[in-house]
C-alpha cells in the first residue's frame, strides 16, 4: 500500500510568551528530530494552543522587528491578529484566515491582538509557521497575502472536509501562492470523519491536531495538541477523527536542500549571508514602521 509511517508523536513543550500576545508551545526547531534542516521547508513552527487572554485597553503582541531570507504564516483558530510591514503590506486576519509574508530581501513588522478581540478579550489560539524560501528567491521583492477563509477552497471527504490554504488536495489547488512545493491543510471532520492523504515519500510531513484527537493508519491514537511527524517513506496515509469537531493541520513541502545559516529573525544560506542582513538592518535598508 506504500503507507507513510509515523516516526514520531510529540507532546506540546511547556509554554513560553512571544512578546505578550503570544502564548506559544515550539515545535520547529526543536528537538534533533525536528531541527530546521529536517523539518525544511518548514524551519519554525510556533503553536498557540487555546489561551484565554482577559480584556484590556492596550494591544497585547509582537513590537516592530526585522525578517529576511523567508516567509512568515499565521492560521487563525480563534481570535483576531492585525499585522503592518514597511513593504506595505497589514491587515486583520480573524477565524479561519491567514496571513501569508513573504520577507523575501526584508521588511520591518508588527503583530498585535486585533482591537475587536483585545477590547473583549477571549480565547486565542493560532499557528505561526516560518517557510524557508529557495536561496535565488532569499533577495525578491517582499510581499503580502491575506487569505480570507470564504476563499479557501474546500474538498468534501468522509464526514468532514479538507481546506486547500496552499499546494493542492484531490486535484484542488489552494488560495496561495510559494515559492517551492508546498501543501498546507486543514483537514475539519466529525467523529468517524476520515481523509486519506498522499505526498512524496522524500516530502517532509507533519500532523498537528488542533482540535479533538484522530487515529492515524488505522491503529495510533494521536491526542489535541501533539504533534505528528512522518518517515520519509512511503507516500499514503490516513487519519481519522475519533471525536467531533476534530481539526488537523497537515503540512508537506518538498525540502530546498540547500545550506541554511540562520540567526534569529534572519535564515540564509551562509554566515556571510547573515552578516550582510544585520549590516542592511542597521543602515535602515529595511524600511521604517511606527512600533
Amino acid at each position: 500500500m506504500n503507507t507513510k509511517n509515523i516516526e514520531a508523536v510529540i507532546a506540546p513543550r511547556e509554554p513560553h510568551f512571544v512578546g505578550d500576545g503570544f502564548r506559544v508551545h515550539n515545535f520547529i526547531p526543536s528537538f534533533a528530530n525536528l531541527s530546521m534542516r529536517r523539518m525544511d521547508p518548514f524551519i519554525m513552527m510556533d503553536y498557540n494552543s487555546k489561551f484565554n487572554f482577559p480584556a484590556t485597553d492596550v494591544p497585547k503582541g509582537v513590537g516592530v522587528h526585522p525578517h529576511r531570507g523567508f516567509e512568515t504564516v499565521t492560521i487563525a483558530y480563534q481570535g483576531s491578529v492585525s499585522h503592518h510591514d514597511s513593504a506595505g503590506g497589514g491587515g486583520t486576519i480573524h477565524q479561519g484566515d491567514v496571513q501569508w509574508m513573504t520577507a523575501a530581501s526584508g521588511v520591518l513588522h508588527k503583530e498585535y491582538h486585533a482591537e475587536e478581540f483585545y477590547k473583549k478579550g477571549g480565547i486565542f489560539q493560532m499557528v505561526q509557521l516560518w517557510v524557508n524560501l529557495p536561496a535565488k528567491d532569499k533577495m525578491s521583492a517582499p510581499k503580502y497575502q491575506a487569505i480570507e477563509h470564504q476563499n479557501i477552497p474546500t474538498v468534501e471527504v468522509e464526514n468532514g472536509f479538507v481546506e486547500v490554504i496552499a499546494g493542492e488536495y484531490n486535484g484542488v489547488k489552494g488560495s496561495a501562492s510559494t515559492f517551492s512545493p508546498v501543501h498546507m491543510l486543514n483537514a475539519k471532520l466529525n467523529l468517524v470523519g476520515k481523509a486519506d492523504f498522499k505526498f512524496p515519500a522524500n516530502y517532509n510531513t507533519i500532523a498537528l491536531v488542533i482540535e479533538g484527537e484522530i487515529k492515524v493508519n488505522g491503529n495510533q491514537i494521536v491526542e489535541t495538541d501533539h504533534f505528528v511527524l512522518f518517515e520519509n517513506k512511503g507516500e499514503n496515509f490516513s487519519i481519522e477523527a475519533t471525536e467531533e469537531n476534530t481539526v488537523v493541520l497537515i503540512l508537506s513541502g518538498e525540502p530546498l536542500n540547500e545550506p541554511i545559516a540562520s540567526y534569529g529573525p534572519f535564515v540564509m544560506n551562509t554566515q556571510e549571508e547573515i552578516r550582510e542582513a544585520f549590516e542592511d538592518y542597521n543602515k535602515g535598508e529595511f524600511g521604517t514602521l511606527e512600533d
